[in-house]
């Protein structure tokens, strides 16, 4: 995957919204998702973390009894009251978006199944094959 932030156009994004909790300098942080795909997510945030900067994060699933722990690392940052970076649309929240990293394969399964999942629960399976259909055609 490129590392300029391309490649959060190759998979389609649900909108969602899921507990986000994360820790930076031994300080714990309880954010909110606005979308997922299987590639990554966007957190709505007014303390973004660093572009580049590798965490682990916890989503919090209403459908699992344990949050799903996930490596992401963050490739663009919108700050409250900065421009966007380019690619990002004007009056975009403020927030980072972030590629969920894997450490094998089998994780990258297991974590797209769980997210596929959430996505065809929050836009139902028509909509969601509609979006992966219009997604696959446009590319």
């Amino acid at each position: 995957m490129a590392q300029d932030g391309s490649e959060r156009r190759q998979y389609p994004r649900a909108p969602i919204e899921l507990k986000v909790e994360y820790k930076k300098l031994n300080t714990f942080f309880a954010d909110y998702t606005k979308n997922i795909s299987k590639g990554g997510t966007f957190i709505r945030t007014r303390r973004p973390l660093d572009v580049g900067t590798e965490f682990l994060f916890r989503l919090t699933v209403p459908s699992l009894d344990e949050p799903l722990s996930i490596r992401g690392q963050v490739l663009w940052v919108v700050r409250e009251g900065e421009p966007p970076p380019a690619g990002i649309e004007e009056g975009h929240e403020p927030g980072m978006g972030i590629r969920f990293i894997y450490a094998d394969e089998s994780q990258r399964r297991e974590i797209e199944a769980r997210v596929e999942k959430l996505m065809i629960t929050s836009l139902g399976s028509l909509l969601y094959a509609k979006l992966l259909g219009k997604e696959q055609s446009s590319d």
